[in-house]
């Protein structure tokens, strides 16, 4: 599943996702990422995340290994980690949701240096981040609208016809 993987990319990359509870059929709760999308064919679609972000070692090395044919993945980790080197691994952000639409700009990105002596964030950094970030959520719709068009692409509904034995009558109504 698309929010698994992106789970997982998030976690190579130093993303903590933020969760929010469910409410389960039974009574009960579950965390869930906050991960929203709108798509995928309307002007403002798109998706957009809530998390913090600090630093993770290796990530870039971990991303080739996790994903080795995925460029764009590879240049968000290259670039969040040229970003924290500059800053001597001290770069945080927050990022939350605004707005009710869903897409990359409805995030509301906070970059901060967690330097001992107050130091601000190196020139450019703060935009680096922001940016990287928000192609990390373009890159996970991209996902989720090639996840949509195979799940309803005309083969993938035969075979579930064809799996589920469905029947149908002349008119088009399902039979039996």
């Amino acid at each position: 599943m698309v929010y698994d993987d992106f789970e997982r990319i998030c976690d190579i990359l130093g993303v903590s996702l933020k969760r929010r509870s469910v409410r389960l059929m039974g009574g009960g709760t579950r965390q869930k990422p906050c991960i929203w999308f709108s798509g995928f064919s309307s002007q403002g679609d798109g998706a957009s995340f809530e998390a913090t972000v600090g630093h993770a070692n290796g990530s870039a090395r971990e991303i080739r290994a996790y994903a080795p044919q995925d460029q764009i993945l590879h240049g968000i980790a290259d670039r969040l980690q040229a970003a924290q080197r500059q800053n001597f691994y001290q770069l945080s952000a927050d990022v939350t949701h605004r707005g009710r639409y869903y897409h990359e700009y409805c995030m509301s990105i906070d970059v901060s240096r967690d330097s001992p002596t107050g130091q601000p964030p190196t020139a450019g950094s703060e935009e680096t981040v922001v940016e990287t970030l928000r192609d990390l959520a373009r890159w996970l719709y991209r996902q989720l609208e090639a996840e949509y068009d195979h799940l309803t692409s005309d083969e993938a509904v035969e075979e579930g016809i064809v799996i589920n034995e469905y029947t149908f009558t002349e008119g088009g109504r399902r039979f039996g």
